[in-house]
This record gives C-alpha cells, sequence and structure tokens, in this order.
C-alpha cells in the first residue's frame, strides 16, 4: 500500500469521525434518531489489506466516536463486530467474485452496493441497541431503533457517498 492510499485512508478517518461527532450525533431526529456515516470507513476499507490492521482500525475508529459520544464502547463493540463480520457479509452480496485480485467494489452494481451497506448498518445498530438497552424483555425496542435508525444511516451513507464518488464519465 502505498503512502498515498495511507494518507486517504487517515483523511477519510478523520473527515468521518469529524462530521459523524459534530454532525450527526446532533440530528437527535423524533428523539433518537442520529444516523451513523462512520461506517463508511469500512465499507471503502480496501479488501485485499491485512484484515488485522482494518480490526485494530476499526476498534480505534468505534473507541474514538465513543469518546465523543460517552456511549460506553458500544459502537467499539459494534465496529469490532462488522469488521470481523465484512468478508462473510462480502461474500453474501457479492459471491465469491471479492476474493480474487481484479474485484473493486466501485465494478459491481448498485444494488450490491447498497445491499452490503445495508447489512453493515443493520448489523451494527442490532449490535449497538442490543447493547445500549440490554435487555431482550425490550425486543421490540431495539427492533424499532434498528430499523429506523438503519434507515436514516443508509439514506445518509447514500447521500454522502454519490456526493464523494470518482464518477468516470
Amino acid at each position: 500500500m502505498s503512502s498515498t492510499n495511507y494518507l486517504i485512508l487517515f483523511l477519510r478517518f478523520i473527515v468521518l469521525v469529524l462530521a459523524q461527532v459534530l454532525l450527526c450525533n446532533k440530528i437527535g431526529f423524533l428523539g433518537f434518531i442520529n444516523p451513523v456515516i462512520y461506517i463508511l470507513f469500512l465499507y471503502w476499507y480496501p479488501i485485499k489489506q491485512n484484515r488485522a490492521v482494518f480490526i485494530i482500525l476499526s476498534f480505534l475508529l468505534g473507541f474514538t466516536i465513543d469518546i465523543f459520544s460517552d456511549t460506553l464502547a458500544f459502537h467499539t463493540a459494534a465496529t469490532v463486530t462488522i469488521a470481523y463480520l465484512r468478508p462473510t457479509i462480502m461474500r453474501f452480496c457479492f459471491g465469491v467474485n471479492f476474493e480474487f485480485q481484479s474485484f473493486k467494489i466501485a465494478t459491481v452494481p448498485w444494488i450490491q452496493k447498497i445491499t452490503f451497506l445495508a447489512l453493515l448498518i443493520s448489523i451494527h445498530h442490532m449490535v449497538f441497541f442490543s447493547l445500549e438497552v440490554f435487555s431482550f424483555d425490550n425486543f421490540l425496542l431495539i427492533l424499532k431503533k434498528t430499523i429506523l435508525v438503519s434507515l436514516a444511516s443508509l439514506l445518509l451513507c447514500i447521500l454522502f457517498s454519490s456526493l464523494f464518488s470518482l464518477k468516470k464519465e
């Protein structure tokens, strides 16, 4: 990986953390809907990079968000969970194609990209809200929060990624 790629990863990390902490955490729509866009870091992370480094970066990302959000490591646990499950989710969304060197996420159809992003977001929110509520007696509350915040996060992530994607015409 070249120094330019490291710089891009670092900038994405910083920009997404700042956008999450300064913008998205302040939304509070309907009292509990705060979209999560820092998951885009996990979505955009290069596929063929060292998995241990990826999980460590995911831990640091979740930990940084937890520090600024005061959420008792809920983001850290959810982020590390989806970082660990990312190859399985990719295999589900893209088949075995992603295991080959020629695979690039930019070349797949939009429906597969949205499915991949939706699964990352949904799993993150299910883990996060299960830890936050910490009672399966309130399963409907966990499900309601997961669905509503996942939809808001997915919409915002799609908008954010379409704004910053490179179009080749």
